[in-house]
């Protein structure tokens, strides 16, 4: 697999020149500058990777290019937002950049609700905790028939949980609910959010796949014209948020999509973590159904928990099977290369990392974007990748 990093932008503390030194070939990177629904042009897209070139680095994989509500719901101006879609993936294409990761996830993207959870001798991790975002849903936010998504004893903890809280512990978990976490497409305030819920779960879950299907099928054609992949980012979490569907969460889900559009084109970003956390994920199984149209991979472990909750574990530890993983894929790999001697590697990344004393003061560092945790993970899947390499030889 070839091994990259995810890099923002020039405001980035993580450094071109520390990606480099952290032994990643290709970089991840988007355009942030653009707003959700401009096209991407050609010169900041040549620019941006000028500026990753100069470093003895190759721009990769586009994460992401995202998909404006508008064209999520299919209302408003998403034909033209379908259009600037389209001619941004013709102008990745001719940059050169060959991978476009995107979601299609309704309102939030990836969401946490704790972004410093303390863990022993491994610093602080990301987590998703079921009762603080019940008690932010039902009463902090107050929509309207949340009761009806969740069951009686989780709501009964979020009660609880809630009559205790101070306000300073409100301002937080709110902000980290719905403020926009690093490579999500912005924020809302409470009467915004409200609204965007409303309107998609009136979509409803067939809506919203019927939706995503139509999307495909209008920018799939470009992309194969480009000569791009585009592969699909899983839910994060894999299961509804404030009543919202969920299209991108299981292994049924994924086959649905990939075959809809039949083209080479309409791919998947394995992402263990989103897949992972859900217990009925097979992420293994995935791999050997799915491996043709993986195009990206992020590799990240959680731990799960009864309720839904989950954090973010080691890379090499918690509940996802890292190393059947990363056999599998390298597995995929050499199928690829059986068929053709000059198949591209598969981009992976080190998804997310603990964020370890050292940085724990820095300023500007984002919220599971550390640089030597993230370090210490690549370090980590570097190793396996050799191992499992090496004995494969061997044979």
């Amino acid at each position: 697999m070839l091994e990259t990093w995810r890099w923002f932008d020039e405001n980035d503390p993580i450094t071109l020149k520390k990606v480099a030194q952290a032994g990643a070939k290709g970089v991840v990177s988007s355009l942030n500058e653009i707003a959700t629904g401009d096209v991407w042009p050609l010169e900041n897209l040549l620019a941006r990777k000028s500026k990753i070139e100069n470093a003895g680095l190759e721009w990769t994989v586009i994460e992401s290019i995202p998909v404006h509500n508008d064209i999520k719901t299919r209302t408003g101006n998403f034909e033209q937002f379908i259009e600037n879609y389209k001619t941004s993936l013709i102008n990745a294409g001719k940059a050169g950049i060959k991978v476009v990761c995107y979601n299609f996830m309704p309102v939030v993207d990836w969401t946490r609700t704790n972004l410093d959870y303390l863990l022993e001798n491994t610093g602080s991790a990301l987590r998703f905790d079921m009762v603080d975002f019940v008690a932010y849903d039902m009463f902090i936010l107050e929509r309207d028939n949340a009761h009806l998504s969740y069951d009686a004893k989780v709501i009964a903890q979020a009660k609880i949980y809630f009559e205790n809280m101070s306000s300073k512990q409100i301002d937080i978990l709110e902000r980290n609910i719905i403020a926009g976490l690093p490579g999500g497409e912005g924020s809302y305030t409470r009467d915004s959010i409200k609204a965007a819920i409303a309107e998609f779960i009136e979509l409803g879950e067939d809506g919203m796949r019927a939706n995503l299907f139509e999307f495909l099928k209008e920018v799939i054609p470009a992309a194969e014209s480009a000569g791009v992949n585009m592969c699909v980012h899983p839910d994060d979490p894999p299961f509804s948020l404030f009543g919202l569907p969920r299209v991108v969460s299981t292994q049924d889900d994924v086959r649905k999509i990939l075959a809809a559009i039949e083209s080479p084109a309409n791919g998947l970003t394995m992402c263990a973590g989103s897949f992972g956390a859900r217990g009925d994920n097979d992420l293994v199984a995935m791999v050997k159904e799915f491996g043709p149209k993986i195009y990206f991979v992020h590799l990240r472990n959680v731990v799960r928990e009864e309720d839904g909750s989950f954090y973010e574990a080691e890379h090499l530890d918690g509940d996802n099977d890292m190393v059947g993983l990363v056999d599998a894929l390298l597995s995929e790999e050499d199928r690829r290369k059986s068929e053709n001697a000059n198949y591209i590697p598969i981009p992976m990344r080190p998804d997310h990392g603990h964020l370890l004393e050292d940085e724990s003061k820095e300023e500007g560092v984002k919220p599971g974007y550390s640089y030597l945790g993230r370090l210490k993970g690549l370090a980590e899947l570097r190793g396996v990748i050799h191992a499992i390499t090496h004995f494969k030889q061997l044979r």
